[in-house]
Order: C-alpha cells, then sequence, then structure tokens
C-alpha cells in the first residue's frame, strides 16, 4: 500500500535541493534506494539529525496519546499540524494493535500513518509504547495482561502487584522483542526507500511507582546479588565523572565490587533507584539492540522529570534522569541519547542538563505553558543548545489562537534552519530565555551577549526614556525569548519575541557601538527578503532594537563603532 501512495514532483531535484536546505521534510519519487539512512553526525561542534544526506531540524508536535490509534480520527488532524508549521509529528506506535494476538502482526494502524504523513509532507518519529507508557503496562496487548503466570509484573514490597511488567523477566523481555523487531522489520521493508521515519523512541517515560523499585522474588533475589560486573567496570572506567551523589554512594562503601547492591550503595531509596534503572534500562536496552539490529534507525528514551524534594518512587524512580545517567549509559548503550520531557517551568535548568557536550539533544514532549513561551523555549534550545528537534505535546488540542502562535514562532524557524544548521556549534548562534524557577518566579535580569568586538545588552523591561527624571517601566508583556546569528563582522540576525537589545563596544578604540540599520524581514529558501527599515521612534532615535512581546518578527541588523 505505501509504495502505491507516493508523492510525486515534477522536478525532483531542484525541490530535494530546496527543501533540505530549508530543514523541511524531502520528498522525492525519484529517490534512489540507496540513500543513506537517518543517522546522528557530529558536525561543527554539534550533533545533528542527518535525513538524506542534509542536517535536518525537526518542528515537531507529540500527538496525544490516542490521536494514532485511528485512521479517520487522524486524517482529520492532518491539516492543522500543516498550519502550525510542523515539518515531523511524533505517534505512538502500540503494541496492543501490533500484535492482538501473539504471533500474528497487523501493521495497518503504522501503514496508515506513515501513507498519510508522506501525503502531507511530514516526517515521523515512532513512539514504541510497548512493555512501559508512563511507567504503566497499559499498552501490552490482552494476551499479556491476562497471563501473569508466563508474563509476571513487578510487585510492591508487601508483594501485591503492579500494573507494571516486570524488567526481571525474561518472557516479558522476549515478548517485547519479538514485537519491536517485527515493527522495525516492516519499516525497513516499507520505509528504507523514503526515510519518512526518522527515529523511534523505545518505551515511554520508563520508571518505578509508587514504590523505588521492582520487590517481586525474582527482584529481591537480583538485588540481593552482587552488582553486575558490566556496571561496576562502567563506573570504575568513568569514576571521574559520576554523577555527584552515585559517585559518593558508591566511594562511601569502599567502591566495593562483588558485593550486593546495599552493600555497594548503602540502603537507601537512592539505591533502589540505581537497581530500578539498571533493571528496566537493560531491558529498553536490549529491546532496542534487537530492533536495530534490523533496521539501524536513532533511537533513545524519555524520562518523565522529578519534582524538587521528591523521593524515588514519588517520581518514576530509575527513569532517564541525571542522577542515574551512568547507569543508563552502561545498560543500554544501543540508545543513541536520553532525553527530557519537559513541562516545568524551570525549563532552561532542565534542558542544559540534557543538553550535555557531545551528546545529540532533542526535546520530544514539553507543554504546559502558552505557545508564546514554548516557541522561546525552542528559539533557545535549537540556538543555545543545539537541538535537533523540539516537540509540544498534543498540539491538535491547542485553541485557536494557540495553534497560530505555534504557528507563528515555527513558520520564522522554518525560515532560519539553514542558518541554525549552518551554525549549531560554532560560537556564532546564541539563544536568549528568561530563566524560570520550579515555582514559575522568572528571571528578568538584563542578559549580556558577546559577539567581539561587540556586546549585546537584552532587556525585558521596558528601558527609561532619555528625558530627565524618566524611570524603567513595566516588565515587557508576554513570553521572553529569541536568538541572535552572527552573518559577518558587523552584522546579525535577531529573531524572537519580547526584547529589547542595546549595543556597546568592546574596541577601546572605538567604544561607542551604533546601529548603522536594521531591516525586519523574512527569508525564503535561503534568501534575505528586505521589508521595512526600522529607525526613528521603532528604535528609540537608533538606540536599540526592539522585538515586539506577542509576535515572533525576524531583523538583520548592522553596527559600527565610533569614539
Amino acid at each position: 500500500m505505501l509504495n502505491r501512495i507516493k508523492p510525486v514532483f515534477k522536478q525532483a531535484g531542484l525541490l530535494l535541493c530546496a527543501l533540505s536546505l530549508s530543514g523541511q521534510a524531502v520528498f522525492a519519487a525519484d529517490k534512489p534506494a540507496s540513500a543513506a539512512m537517518p543517522h546522528l553526525s557530529l558536525e561543527h561542534g554539534a550533533t545533528q539529525l542527518i535525513v538524506d544526506g542534509a542536517p535536518f531540524l525537526v518542528r515537531g508536535g507529540e500527538l496525544e496519546n490516542s490521536s494514532a490509534s485511528s485512521a479517520d480520527y487522524l486524517q482529520e488532524l492532518w491539516p492543522r499540524l500543516q498550519a502550525m508549521h510542523l515539518n515531523t509529528v511524533l505517534a505512538p506506535a502500540y503494541w496492543e494493535l501490533i500484535e492482538p494476538q501473539e504471533g500474528h502482526f497487523d501493521f495497518s494502524s503504522i501503514d496508515h500513518l506513515v501513507a498519510t504523513a508522506r501525503q502531507h509532507r511530514m516526517k515521523l518519529v515512532l513512539l514504541w509504547f510497548g512493555s512501559w507508557k508512563n511507567s504503566m503496562s497499559s499498552y501490552a496487548p490482552a494476551w499479556v495482561k491476562r497471563d501473569q503466570a508466563r508474563f509476571p509484573r513487578a510487585a510492591r514490597t508487601d508483594g501485591s502487584g503492579l500494573e507494571i511488567l516486570s524488567a526481571l523477566s525474561q518472557a516479558n523481555l522476549d515478548a517485547d522483542t519479538r514485537s519491536f523487531t517485527a515493527l522495525m522489520q516492516h519499516l525497513k521493508d516499507t520505509d528504507a526507500h523514503e526515510h519518512t521515519v526518522l527515529m523511534v523512541q523505545v518505551e515511554n517515560e520508563v520508571g518505578m511507582l509508587p514504590e523505588a523499585r521492582d520487590h517481586s522474588a525474582a527482584a529481591n533475589a537480583a538485588f540481593a546479588a552482587p552488582v553486575p560486573a558490566r556496571l561496576i567496570d562502567y563506573l570504575a572506567a568513568h569514576k571521574d565523572a559520576l554523577a555527584p551523589p552515585l559517585r559518593q554512594a558508591w566511594q562511601a562503601h569502599g567502591y566495593k565490587t562483588g558485593a550486593s547492591w546495599a552493600a555497594t550503595f548503602g540502603e537507601s531509596p537512592q539505591t533502589d533507584e540505581l537497581f530500578n534503572a539498571w533493571s528496566e534500562a537493560s531491558y529498553t536496552g536490549k529491546v532496542a539492540a534487537s530492533g536495530k539490529a534490523v533496521y539501524p534507525l536513532p533511537m533513545f528514551v524519555n524520562a518523565a522529570l522529578m519534582r524538587p524534594g521528591k523521593l524515588p518512587g514519588q517520581y518514576p524512580s530509575g527513569g532517564p534522569l541525571p542522577q542515574v545517567f551512568d547507569v543508563w549509559k552502561a545498560a543500554a548503550p544501543a540508545l543513541d541519547f536520553l532525553a527530557p520531557d519537559l513541562y516545568f517551568p524551570n525549563f532552561v535548568e532542565w534542558a542544559n542538563k540534557y543538553a550535555q557536550p557531545g551528546h545529540a539533544f532533542f526535546i520530544p514532549e514539553t507543554g504546559r505553558v502558552s505557545a508564546a513561551d514554548m516557541a522561546a523555549n525552542a528559539f533557545y534550545a535549537f540556538a543555545s543548545l543545539q537541538a535537533m528537534g523540539f516537540s509540544p505535546y498534543a498540539p491538535e488540542f491547542l485553541s485557536a489562537e494557540e495553534a497560530a502562535t505555534l504557528g507563528e514562532a515555527y513558520r520564522v524557524i522554518e525560515q532560519l534552519s539553514p542558518l541554525l544548521l549552518a551554525n549549531q556549534g560554532t560560537g556564532k548562534l546564541v539563544g536568549i530565555r528568561t530563566p524560570a524557577a520550579f515555582d514559575g518566579t522568572v528571571d528578568l535580569s538584563p542578559q549580556q551577549v558577546a559577539f567581539d568586538p561587540y556586546r549585546f545588552d537584552v532587556h525585558f523591561k521596558q528601558l527609561p526614556g532619555i528625558s530627565v527624571g524618566a524611570k524603567e517601566e513595566a516588565e515587557l508583556p508576554g513570553a521572553h525569548g529569541g536568538l541572535i546569528v552572527r552573518l559577518g563582522a558587523d552584522e546579525f540576525i535577531v529573531a524572537g519575541t519580547g526584547m529589547i537589545l542595546t549595543f556597546a563596544s568592546k574596541d577601546p578604540a572605538n567604544p561607542i557601538a551604533g546601529i548603522e540599520s536594521i531591516q525586519e524581514g523574512r527569508f525564503e529558501k535561503g534568501t534575505w527578503i528586505a521589508g521595512r527599515t526600522i529607525n526613528g521612534d521603532d528604535s528609540n532615535q537608533g538606540r536599540e532594537l526592539r522585538l515586539p512581546s506577542g509576535k515572533f518578527g525576524v531583523f538583520r541588523v548592522r553596527l559600527y563603532r565610533y569614539h
């Protein structure tokens, strides 16, 4: 069916070039089957997603959990997603629909998803809802759920069962692995030519709730057994770079080897979390490795984050969180990266925990803030953290106004994609965002950005007028964020919302920076199209650049120095 629903373009060569440069999906009927499959590559200091030979920036949206389960329901969503300027949809692949009877596979839900994505010129990231989704096992098929003797559950300390498949069960692992591997084989058979599916997330927000670890008989036996040598060897090889809590726990117990988990790290909820991280990461990593052996798309896992002051089990214990990054890396080398589902107000703080040098950074889920704030976060992530992609959750349920705001921001990111992709990791690209605390308190302090010999002072409050006695006014309304790209010695692109920029010179011979010109405009296929020239009252008589609140503007600025 998929081969019968191919987009056909008359000028495939020109389209391929134009769309790959703009970071959009590439579709060409005569694309050679030998084209390299999607993969990750370190390019000028940034890990980027390479699609059909060109870097690709994911302007994503993750469908609500049930949206992709109905062909008719899904069909209604595509025009709305296109209107928001998405180029990629993150959508579940449901184990219960794919293998409704053991060993009998039905890929019709996947085939429809892929075919309609192609029809609407979209790419896909598939989310494997297999053994675990938000810790629970609700997407396992009925034949797994009903046979708890064969497919055992995790247990609480009192022995009662949880609706969570035990990671200590070989039968559970074998069943999940077989189905996931069949899915990857099907993608290889039906999508290796088109590359509609770019990446795969393996499981979803794994971790134990409401206790810190599984207390089944098998889990208790494994907890009492020696910590696996593979983990100890990894910790020893990376001792100086381990997460501080892990290193301190191991050090406090004499860097033991060949001992139980409690003897090695101490008796604590944190040790329970280390054990659960190893158990679920090993399981997830084996599922991923089996799928990759068939069709090696980039694969990752996502993390449900933890609130301040909470203990393991009060959040999904053992998920790919910073304190157990090392355990996940040791247990699941087949996974390409760990990703945060970032819903907390302190976006900047959490994003920086996952955007580690030399590692891919991708945000598969985000939300619970206004569309303008999500967009400001996207600008920051793409520019300062070299993100490969950004994906609000359930965009199909945004209000018309919020959808229009996200669409406006994604339209700007679409225009800027060639610049972003060319400059990630080079030092010529900087993101700006007002940091916030977990309680939502926003730090509106001015920020400074250096592009020698210039300094940009970024303000989020109205600047005082030039008249004697003028006072600074209140916070600019709405969201605050954006990015700056250096084009040349004195020339810059500035994009974003809710900011005022002033300029200074660091050159002793010419200590004052002036604005030579400001153009408002847009990019079309990488070419700058100038709009208004901004001056006079709109630039405070040549003193500042204003990025209006509630809109996402793009400006080309030329500076000069004088004394």
